[in-house]
C-alpha cells in the first residue's frame, strides 16, 4: 500500500494533496461492506428445529444413563455403606490405597494390558493382509462371498460365540479331535493359564478382522489406478506393486486406526472374558473389567468396585486424549 502511495504521489495522479486516511480505510471499509453477517444462534435454532428435536430422545438418554450416575463416583471415595448410601463416611483416598496394594490387581492391569495390546497389534496386521490378499480376486463374485463370510462373526455376541467356542475348543471338541487324529497333543484352550490369553487374543481377531477389512478395501478402492499402469509399463511384478505402491497408499489409514486404537488399551473385552474363563485361569485372563464386576457385584464391595472403574476411566481418557492428538499430528485426522 505504501509503494502504491508514493507512486502515486510522483507521478502527480493524487493531486497535491493525498487523503491517507481515506486511502488507508478504504479498503476496510469495502470488507465491511461485503461481508454478510453471520446469522445467529437464534436464527439458526428457528432454521434447524426439525434436527434438534430429532436429537433430544438421544441426548435424553445420555444424560440419564451416563451423565446423572457420575454422582455416583462419590463412593469411590467413601466407605460406602448402603444403609447410609452417599452419606457413608469421607475416607479420601483410601479405596485407591488398598487397590495398588493387593497383589492381584497389579496383576489385573497386566492381564489388561497384555490381552489388549496384542488384539489391537492383530486387529491391524490380519485385516491389512486379508484386504490385500481379497483386492487381488478379479471374480467380484468370489470376492464378495469372502467378504460376506469374515464380515459375518463380527454381527454375533460373545454370549453365542462363547457357547460356539466352548464345544469347539472343550476337551473332547472338534479342535482336540483334529489335533488327536494327526498325532499330536491335545490342549485345554480354556483351562491352562498359559492358554487362556492368546484363545482371547486370537478369537476375538477372528471375530472382529472383516470389519476391519472392509476398512483397508474401501482404503484400496481410493488407490490411482494410474499408478499400477505405470508400474507395469515400467516391469513391476504383483510383489512390487504391493510393496511400492499399495502399502505406502495404505500406510496413511494404518497409522490412523492404530493411534485410534491406543484408547481402548485399557479395553481388552469383558463380554469375552466373562462368558469364557474360569477361577482356574484367573491368574492370567482375570482383567480390569471382570475385576471391577467380582468386587462390585458378585462381592458387593461397591466402593473398591468404584474406584477400579474410576482409575481405568481416567487412565483410558488420557490415553484417549494422547490417540487423537497423534491422529492428528501424524495422520491429519480431528475430531473437533
Amino acid at each position: 500500500m505504501m509503494d502504491m502511495v508514493f507512486l502515486y504521489a510522483s507521478m502527480g495522479l493524487c493531486g497535491n494533496t493525498i487523503n491517507f486516511r481515506k486511502m488507508w480505510r478504504w479498503p476496510r471499509q469495502k470488507g465491511r461492506e461485503t461481508m454478510q453477517k453471520k446469522p445467529g444462534y437464534l436464527s439458526r435454532f428457528k432454521r434447524q428445529w426439525q434436527y434438534h428435536l430429532m436429537l433430544l430422545p438421544g441426548v435424553v438418554l445420555v444424560l440419564i444413563f451416563s451423565y446423572i450416575p457420575l454422582y455416583g463416583l462419590i463412593m469411590a471415595f467413601e466407605k460406602y455403606n448402603p444403609a447410609l448410601g452417599f452419606n457413608s463416611p469421607w475416607i479420601g483416598l483410601g479405596n485407591f490405597t488398598y487397590l495398588f496394594k493387593q497383589p492381584n490387581f497389579l496383576k489385573t492391569i497386566w492381564n489388561t494390558f497384555y490381552i489388549a495390546v496384542f488384539k489391537i497389534l492383530g486387529g491391524i496386521i490380519v485385516p491389512v493382509i486379508f484386504a490385500l490378499l481379497l483386492n487381488e480376486i478379479k471374480a467380484s463374485g468370489v470376492k464378495k462371498l469372502f467378504q460376506t463370510l469374515v464380515y459375518m462373526p463380527h454381527f454375533l455376541s460373545w454370549v453365542i460365540l462363547a457357547g460356539v467356542l466352548m464345544d469347539l475348543l472343550s476337551a473332547d471338541g472338534l479342535i482336540n479331535q483334529i489335533l488327536l487324529s494327526l498325532g499330536l497333543r491335545g490342549m485345554n484352550f480354556l483351562g491352562d493359564p498359559k492358554i487362556f490369553p492368546w484363545t482371547m487374543i486370537i478369537s476375538d481377531i477372528w471375530k472382529s478382522f472383516g470389519f476391519g477389512t472392509v476398512v483397508y478395501l474401501a482404503a484400496l478402492t481410493s488407490i490411482d489406478p494410474g499408478l499400477y499402469e505405470a508400474a507395469i509399463m515400467d516391469g513391476a511384478s504383483r510383489w512390487k506393486q504391493t510393496t511400492y505402491i499399495t502399502i505406502p497408499m495404505l500406510m496413511p489409514t494404518i497409522v490412523l486406526m492404530t493411534i485410534l486404537s491406543i484408547g481402548n488399551i485399557l479395553n481388552a473385552g469383558f463380554d469375552q472374558v466373562y462368558n469364557l474363563y474360569s477361577p482356574i485361569v484367573y491368574s492370567t485372563g482375570d482383567i480390569i473389567d471382570t475385576y471391577v464386576y467380582r468386587l462390585g457385584i458378585e462381592q458387593a464391595q461397591y466402593a473398591v468396585g468404584t474406584a477400579v472403574g474410576l482409575f481405568k476411566s481416567l487412565v483410558s481418557g488420557a490415553l484417549i486424549c494422547i490417540s487423537y492428538y497423534m491422529a492428528d499430528k501424524f495422520a491429519g485426522y480431528r475430531v473437533f
